[in-house]
C-alpha cells in the first residue's frame, strides 16, 4: 500500500498553492477528493478493503471523467499522473487482499504504464503477495527493476578529487553566539545531552527533537526558520514539522552545544521526483568523524560491528552491498529505510557553505555569502534544475573535510 496523494511534500505545496489560485473546476474536485481520502484512510487500516476499494474506483471514475478547462488541466497534469499511479497501485493492493487477482494484477499493470517506478517497495509489499504468480503483474513487475533505486544508486559515477582552493570553505557559527546561546538556554541542552561519553551526547539530543516536535512530511511551518520558533510553532499549533525544519532544529543544538554539524539535503537523481530527504552530518571529535543522525526518524546508523556511519560511509555501503543496520530506538525497518527510501536519495547531496542560526530565514534577508554546495557523482548529467546557482564538486574530500 502506498500513501495517496498527501505522502509527495512538493506536491502538497502545489496543492495549497492552486487552491488559491482561479482553478474552480480543480478546486471543486479536490474538496470531493480530500471527502474521498479520508474515507480510503480509515477503511484500509479497518481491513474493511471491499469498501477501501470502492473508494478508490470512485475517485478514478471522477478523475476519469473530470472535464477541465485546458488552462487547468496544464496546471495540474503531473498531480494528476501521480494521483493515477498511487490510486492504481492501491486498488492492486486492496484487491490482492480481496483475493481478486485478476482485477489486481490489471491494476497493478496500470499502475506500472502510468509511470509507477518503486521496485524495492513493489517487491516487499505483503499486499501483492496474493498474485505474484499472476502473468500480467509478473511482466509488469519486471519492468520496474530498470527503476530500482539501489541499482541506480549502484550505478552512480565515482567520485573525483579535484582544486579545492577555489571553492568555499565551510563554517560553523560558535557557541558563545548570542542566537545559538539562547537555544542552549531554552531547551536546557545541557540536561538534555546527559552527563555520558560525546556520542552519547549526540545521540540524546537528536532523540530528544524527535520526541518532542511530531514530524509531518507534508507540512511547511509558517514561523521563522529557527530551533526556538519551530518548537513553539508545534506546541502552539500543535502541527508537526517537515524533515528540512527538523534538521534544521537539531543543526542549532548542536551547534549551540558546540559540536560541528550540518543539515544535509539527500537528492534523488530525477529531478522530477519531487520527494528528498533532509538529515544532519554531526562531527565527533572522538570518533573523527563525521555521523549521519536523522531526527525526523530517530535514526543513527552502525556497521556490523555497531560503528557508527557517516553520510558518506552509508552511501558506499549501500553501492557495494555492506551490512548495516538501524538504531533499535526507531520503529523504521532498515530495508524500507536504506535499502529503498535513501538509496533513492543519496545519488547527490548538498548543504550550505555556512552553518548557522536561521541560515534560511523565512521572513529576514538571507546572509548574502550563504551558497549551496552540491556533491555529484562523476559523469552525471548537471543539467538539474535544483543545481541552478549551486557550487557543484564531485570531490568528497572537499566536501567531508573535518571542521576547521
Amino acid at each position: 500500500m502506498r500513501l495517496l496523494i498527501t505522502c509527495l511534500l512538493s506536491l502538497l505545496f502545489t496543492f495549497n498553492a492552486l487552491a488559491q489560485t482561479n482553478l474552480p473546476v480543480w478546486n471543486k474536485f479536490l474538496g470531493q477528493f480530500q471527502k474521498l481520502e479520508s474515507a480510503y484512510n480509515t477503511h484500509y487500516p479497518a481491513k474493511e478493503y471491499g469498501e477501501a476499494a470502492g473508494v478508490l474506483k470512485t475517485i478514478l471514475h471522477t478523475l476519469d471523467t473530470l472535464q477541465l478547462p485546458q488552462t487547468e488541466k496544464q496546471e495540474v497534469s503531473n498531480i494528476i499522473k501521480t494521483m493515477y499511479i498511487n490510486l492504481y497501485y492501491n486498488l492492486a493492493c486492496v484487491q490482492s487482499l480481496l483475493g481478486q487477482k485478476k482485477e489486481a494484477a490489471l491494476s497493478f499493470e496500470q499502475a506500472v504504464a502510468r509511470g509507477y517506478t518503486e521496485y524495492q517497495h513493489a517487491k516487499k509489499d505483503t499486499d501483492l503477495d496474493n498474485i505474484r504468480k499472476e502473468k500480467k503483474f509478473i511482466a509488469a513487475f519486471n519492468r520496474l527493476k530498470q527503476y530500482d533505486k539501489l541499482v541506480l544508486l549502484q550505478q552512480s559515477g565515482s567520485y573525483q578529487r579535484g582544486k579545492q582552493d577555489s571553492l568555499p570553505a565551510f563554517q560553523y557559527q560558535a557557541a558563545d553566539h548570542y542566537n545559538l546561546k539562547q537555544v542552549r538556554q531554552y531547551f536546557n541542552l545541557d540536561s538534555i545531552a546527559g552527563n555520558g561519553d560525546e556520542v552519547s551526547k549526540l545521540i540524546n539530543i537528536m532523540l530528544f527533537v524527535t520526541h518532542s516536535i511530531k514530524y509531518d512530511g507534508s507540512n511547511w511551518a509558517l514561523c521563522e526558520f529557527d530551533a526556538i520558533d519551530f518548537y513553539n510553532y508545534h506546541k502552539t499549533t500543535g502541527k508537526g514539522i517537515n524533515c528540512r525544519h527538523k534538521a534544521m532544529t537539531l543543526n542549532e543544538m548542536y551547534l549551540a552545544m558546540g559540536f560541528k554539524s550540518r543539515y544535509v539535503t539527500c537528492m534523488p537523481k530525477d529531478q522530477e521526483d519531487p520527494d528528498c530527504h533532509v538529515i544532519n552530518s554531526v562531527y565527533s571529535e572522538t570518533l573523527k568523524k563525521w555521523l549521519w543522525m536523522d531526527a525526523s526518524h530517530g535514526i543513527y546508523v552502525k556497521d556490523e560491528n555497531n560503528n557508527l556511519l557517516s553520510i558518506e560511509e552509508v552511501r558506499e555501503r549501500l553501492k557495494n552491498n555492506q551490512p548495516m543496520s538501524l538504531n533499535t530506538e526507531t520503529q523504521v525497518t532498515k530495508d524500507w529505510y536504506l535499502d529503498y527510501y535513501m538509496a533513492k536519495n543519496l545519488y547527490w547531496i548538498q548543504c550550505t557553505n555556512k552553518s548557522q542560526f536561521n541560515a534560511e530565514s523565512r521572513y529576514r534577508p538571507l546572509d548574502k555569502d550563504l551558497q549551496f554546495i552540491s556533491l555529484l557523482p562523476g559523469g552525471w548529467n548537471e543539467n538539474n534544475k535544483y543545481l541552478k546557482n549551486n557550487t557543484i564538486t564531485h570531490d568528497p574530500s572537499y566536501f567531508w573535510q573535518a571542521p576547521h
